[in-house]
């Protein structure tokens, strides 16, 4: 929903060792240049068309898939251990979360315990914190 998210998560990927997928839209380079203050060339995975079907092969391919939303088998973020293989982090959006038809390829879906009256944290925020627990730095 808001493009400077991707620059901020594109920051993340590359504090953690990951890289970021994202689709091959006409406002997604720009979006990437915002909130990105890196001096490098970050690692950014391009795919065309669909997003579920992008989301297919890589289940299919092997790939763990972690899913931040909140669903009736979510686990804590504290509880997610360290990845040990290929592993896709899936934000959805803001507001609807991320659509079923992807949840059916989530592998484990990761909630993040909130204390406040507020619904969900901002997408940059949330995949940060669980690209960190996924890499094993928190």
């Amino acid at each position: 929903m808001h493009g400077v998210n991707l620059g901020t998560l594109l920051r993340t990927c590359d504090a953690v060792g990951a890289c970021l997928a994202v689709p091959r839209l006409p406002w997604v380079p720009e979006a990437l240049e915002r909130g990105n203050t890196l001096h490098r060339p970050a690692c950014v995975h391009w795919f065309q068309g669909s997003a579920i079907k992008w989301l297919a092969g890589q289940h299919n391919s092997g790939a763990h898939i972690v899913g931040v939303e909140l669903t009736d088998e979510s686990i804590r973020l504290a509880d997610l251990p360290a990845a040990r293989r290929r592993t896709v982090i899936l934000l959805g959006n803001e507001r609807d979360g991320i659509p079923a038809a992807a949840l059916e390829h989530v592998d484990v879906a990761v909630e993040i315990p909130m204390l406040g009256s507020g619904n969900s944290l901002n997408v940059a925020v949330a995949g940060s914190l669980v690209a960190y627990k996924a890499a094993g730095l928190l």
